[in-house]
């Protein structure tokens, strides 16, 4: 059978998109795949050999991922799919009432500015109108944001609320095309305010720099007619698909990895919400996030444009959505599918007997089941100025570089050892226990996934973080090769 590889998971499966395997079954599929690419085992299953909640395996567009299905044939010429999580049919009469829909009017400016939508025979007049009362909010004002926002502005959606508390950086203008080198340093959603003043004046524009939690979540989309999921990482998404299933508010969810991009459509007329696609994220440091994997320029652009495609269509009440399924784009292999997402009758947010009842902050390593017991080592760490001195000091240390290799090639760590994740318990051997070992990665959170595998595999060698990883040592280390402060 041929498999499909997501990208997150290509590094441990030979770098490989596609596979053929031998196999007639998913039991059989798992099994192959693990012994050719041994690497791939702890990220596919737990301690407990347990395939890990954040991996889905789909025969053609049918979820296969309890272990129920795996013994069951898989008919000649259907292509399966191991997909991680990195992130139907239509309503009657879209998500805006008439009655909201009577209460606006236009101006000759916005008969003229609109007026290839209207000769559009599914929106027209009506279905104009029913954008500009529309109420939507955007979480998120970076990659996916950036073109979110703007077609949102540009279609004339009368009220745009974007969330964000983070700066512009010079790093963002590779992918975020809403701001500019002008912004740098500036607040994401005073940036944003002034590019949608530019587009279009008569949008109400509501900024709120904050951090989503627990707290206020709730708040900041209560009343809004949909909520557009631009978070760049797994706390804020669950946040948002919990608050969002929990209000009763369509949730339009995009996520960008490298080459690979996801959209989907969650709590729409009793249909399934992010838990029923993703029940967990997966654990800490274990899949890269966008900001430490990558992704290339144009693709924010790409699934940013559908999700807006999906909210106008829902606020007009047109066409036919991603509700119950799943958008994958591979844009470097240019290849795309649609899978379905069913409905969990199990699920704890929006199934039969649901446990999630209110918003609740959660610890994210307890959340994924990783936090250390009362009986398990803390994981020691330095701090960067403390690294560094040693290394002027000439003191005896291991450094292990954990991070691919596209991120090494634009920083390199003098004379650090590389060691991916998955080969640290058969290459143990080349650590010295009588020498303090240093973990590093960009952010200091999949080195701490390496100290607890190293541990587990019962290495008992002093094993330390570096923490805040890569970037936290920017001041530190230039990006040519043993340039030290």
């Amino acid at each position: 059978m041929k498999v499909y590889i997501s990208a997150t998971l290509r590094n441990y499966i030979g770098k490989n998109a596609v596979l053929s395997a031998p196999a007639e079954n998913i039991k059989e599929l798992l099994g192959f795949i693990t012994d050719e690419y041994p690497e791939s085992k702890n990220i596919l299953f737990d301690e407990n050999d347990e395939l890990r909640s954040f991996i889905q395996i789909y025969a053609g567009d049918e979820n296969r991922s309890e272990r129920s299905f795996w013994y069951q044939g898989i008919e000649d010429g259907t292509d399966v799919y191991l997909l991680p999580s990195i992130a139907g049919g239509s309503p009657l009469s879209g998500l805006i009432s008439d009655e909201r829909r009577k209460a606006v009017a236009f101006d000759d400016s916005e008969v003229e500015r609109f007026g290839r939508h209207m000769l559009l025979k599914e929106i027209g007049v009506k279905g104009q109108k029913k954008l500009k009362a529309s109420r939507v909010v955007v979480i998120g004002a970076g990659a996916l944001g950036s073109p979110v926002i703007q077609y949102l502005a540009a279609a004339g959606v009368g009220t745009i609320k974007v969330v964000d508390h983070e700066d512009v950086s010079l790093e963002d203008l590779q992918s975020q095309v809403m701001h500019s080198l002008r912004d740098v340093k500036r607040p994401r959603v005073a940036s944003a305010k002034d590019t949608v003043r530019n587009i279009n004046r008569s949008i109400v524009f509501e900024a709120e720099n904050a951090v989503p939690d627990a707290d206020n979540i709730a708040e900041m989309i209560d009343g809004y007619d949909l909520v557009i999921d631009c978070s760049d990482n797994y706390k804020t998404r669950y946040l948002i698909g919990d608050a969002s299933a929990i209000l009763g508010i369509p949730l339009v969810y995009g996520a960008v990895y490298q080459y690979e991009g996801r959209v989907s459509v969650f709590n729409l007329n009793g249909g399934p919400c992010l838990r029923c696609a993703n029940p967990a994220p997966p654990p800490p440091g274990l899949v890269p996030t966008c900001s430490e994997g990558g992704v290339i320029s144009p693709l924010p652009g790409i699934i940013g444009s559908i999700q807006a495609n999906e909210a106008l269509k829902l606020l007009l009440g047109i066409g036919e959505h991603l509700d119950g399924k799943l958008l994958i784009i591979d844009s470097l292999y240019l290849h795309s599918r649609i899978l379905k997402v069913d409905k969990r009758h199990d699920c704890p947010l929006c199934g039969e007997d649901p446990t999630i009842t209110e918003v609740q902050d959660f610890d994210y390593e307890e959340f994924c089941g990783l936090k250390p017991s009362g009986e398990e080592v803390p994981i020691a760490g330095f701090e960067p100025e403390e690294l560094a001195k040693k290394i002027e000091n000439n003191e005896p240390i291991t450094i292990v570089d954990v991070r691919e290799p596209h991120e090494r090639s634009i920083l390199r760590f003098p004379n650090a050892m590389v060691i991916p994740i998955g080969q640290l318990v058969r290459r143990q051997k080349e650590l010295d226990p009588e020498h303090d070992t240093v973990f590093i990665c960009k952010e200091g959170k999949r080195s701490i996934l390496a100290i607890n595998t190293l541990r587990e595999a019962g290495y008992k060698g002093p094993l330390y973080n570096l923490k805040g990883g890569i970037d936290a040592m920017k001041d530190i280390i230039f990006s040519h090769e043993g340039a030290w402060l």
